[in-house]
């Protein structure tokens, strides 16, 4: 089990292009280079994040019976 030959490759190629056709072939690189130009463009930008993080163990301060989006519940264990 080898590697293929130059020959090899270039027949596939060939098989290729005539399935797909030099058109469609050349819209799939147009599109997987935007895809990359994308990626990297957001890889850049990912360095900042655009909302602040929030810390699950901060103490709440404030006045949390005039939030009207805070729900109290209490927990029950099963027994």
């Amino acid at each position: 089990m080898g590697s293929f030959s130059i020959w090899h490759w270039l027949i596939v190629l060939l098989v290729v292009v005539m399935i797909f056709g030099t058109k469609k072939l050349r819209n799939m690189g147009s599109d997987l280079g935007g895809a990359v130009k994308g990626f990297k463009d957001g890889m850049k930008e990912g360095g900042t994040p655009e909302t602040p993080v929030v810390n699950p163990n901060a103490q709440v301060t404030g006045n949390a019976s005039a939030d009207k989006t805070t729900i109290d519940v209490e927990a029950r264990q099963k027994s």
